[in-house]
């Protein structure tokens, strides 16, 4: 059977630290007389994690070390998100109604959404996240703002990063469980086994762009 991606990460062990980080492409010039500076943001952006997952016994370490290598290096794709992040802070984490794309040809870093519960006080609140698309279209995004719901339901999201593409109007938004599709950063995967048996596995992933 091929192996198609991407691929979901195993769950049988969870992830013991993972560092996220949201990489900003920003040219910056610096006066060497008066140190005042001049920046320029360039369009570049995108999500990084570097994860480390606990000591495991062979049982254990080898669905991820088969993980790791069928993703042949940098070839193959997987789902990753915040693994702590997975619920909604705010009241989407109770009644997320069904958010869908409220309008077609949005870009920059806002997405405008309706399909909420009406007048819904921070139905999203900052540091929450956001998916668009599924499976190999799947996009991770960051709530950057509170978001609130009006009387009809609609709301506007500050979001990083900016929209990778315009999504479709009322295609689903998902507020639970959001991840996107990352490879790693490496085209080679190691893993460390001590003389108690146990494996030490750590890799770094970036988003797939």
């Amino acid at each position: 059977m091929s192996i198609s991606y991407p691929l979901s990460t195993p769950t049988n062990k969870t992830v013991a630290e993972i560092t996220l980080i949201a990489r900003n492409v920003v040219g910056v010039s610096t006066s060497p007389f008066t140190f005042k500076q001049q920046t320029y943001q360039f369009s570049g952006q995108r999500w990084e994690a570097d994860i480390k997952l606990p000591p495991m016994q062979r049982e254990d370490a080898e669905e991820w070390v088969a993980f790791l290598t069928s993703l042949y290096g940098q070839k193959g794709t997987f789902l990753l998100g915040d693994p702590l992040a997975t619920t909604p802070q705010g009241s989407a984490s109770s009644a997320a109604g069904t958010p869908l794309v409220n309008g077609a040809s949005q870009t920059g870093d806002s997405l405008a959404i309706d399909g909420l519960p009406a007048s819904a006080t921070n139905y999203l609140k900052a540091g929450d996240y956001i998916q668009l698309g599924s499976g190999a279209t799947a996009q991770f995004y960051k709530v950057l703002t509170n978001a609130s719901s009006n009387g009809s339901g609609e709301a506007t999201l500050d979001i990083w990063p900016n929209l990778r593409s315009s999504p479709t109007n009322n295609s689903t938004v998902v507020v639970s469980g959001a991840k996107g599709v990352f490879r790693l950063n490496d085209n080679a995967s190691s893993w460390n086994i001590n003389n108690m048996g146990l494996y030490g596995i750590a890799f770094g992933a970036v988003e797939s762009l």
